[in-house]
């Protein structure tokens, strides 16, 4: 397998753990006057819904995409019943933080375990965020991939924008994996979802935003969760930075917010794009879970 599914894979989580320490902090002069320029994995100190969670760990989010990385090397590929039961497990005794969707897809599939998709209205990116893993069967199969990144994401959160912003990222990926330039394959992927006009606008004002100053074109979209404001910041982190991974994912952290959803995103494209060459070896070391996620992507072929 091309070395840098896997380094994107685990772009993706490094993203997450980075984010870990001051995700959901929207205020980012505290996030400045604790840390400076944060380039190393913190604990929560500053972010209480995480507050359980030691450094290098993962937030709710980076915990889900580690069960469907194991779900589908598990698997040997994408089964959405496979999935389901093992996201269900992860939640049963769970000391994280358990967040509004979760707790709504839960819900509906106790009242019906037959429905599917049992995903909640949440229209959080977190749903698409988790993508990544999915790329170590798809990557050169993009209808396959945006297949299984929509069955994935619906079954948590069941609403178009965000399985539209699924889609879309599987064909991204797949164009990056297949040579192309990261702002190349993001002009050229929205072609890919004609009946998602939302996402297309949101898609060209991120990359228009590429000029700007990270922390301001955040500020600017908005540091929420929603996918309407954390698309736009993720489309901007790569087109930004598709050279260089670090400053991606330090100055995705610094701009606040939840900085965990949008962060595993650009993640994936610019480790695709770029692998692991260039990030602080610090970054490997932390990660908790690294050489869990390196044993399970070393079973693919």
């Amino acid at each position: 397998m091309n070395q840098k599914v896997k380094d994107a894979v685990m772009a993706s989580f490094i993203a997450d753990a980075l984010s870990l320490g001051v995700h959901w902090v929207y205020d980012t002069a505290a996030i400045k006057d604790r840390y400076g320029r944060l380039e190393t994995m913190v604990a929560p100190e500053l972010a209480p819904y995480h507050s359980a969670k030691e450094k290098g760990r993962f937030t709710h989010y980076g915990d889900q995409a580690l069960v469907l990385l194991e779900s589908v090397v598990a698997a040997k590929g994408f089964d959405l019943n496979h999935f389901s039961t093992a996201w269900q497990s992860l939640f049963k005794d769970y000391t994280g933080y358990v967040d509004g969707a979760t707790k709504e897809t839960l819900k509906n599939i106790e009242a019906d375990a037959s429905v599917n998709p049992s995903g909640s209205v949440s229209t959080d990116l977190g749903g698409a965020a988790r993508i990544a893993p999915l790329a170590l069967f798809y990557h050169t199969d993009a209808e396959a991939f945006e297949r299984s990144a929509s069955a994935q994401t619906a079954m948590t959160h069941n609403q178009k924008i965000v399985i539209d912003i699924a889609r879309y990222f599987a064909w991204v990926a797949c164009r990056v994996f297949d040579g192309d330039n990261p702002i190349p394959a993001l002009e050229a992927s929205v072609d890919n979802i004609p009946d998602a006009p939302r996402v297309q606008q949101m898609v060209t004002a991120g990359i228009e935003s590429r000029d700007q100053d990270t922390g301001e074109a955040i500020g600017r979209f908005g540091q929420m969760c929603a996918a309407e404001n954390a698309l736009p910041s993720a489309i901007h982190l790569i087109a930004k930075y598709e050279d260089n991974l670090k400053d991606a994912l330090v100055e995705n952290i610094m701009a606040g917010g939840d900085s965990s959803a949008r962060g595993m995103l650009a993640g994936f494209i610019i480790g695709a794009y770029q692998g692991l060459d260039r990030i602080p070896g610090s970054w490997l070391d932390d990660l908790k879970a690294g050489e869990r996620i390196a044993e399970l992507t070393a079973k693919i072929s």
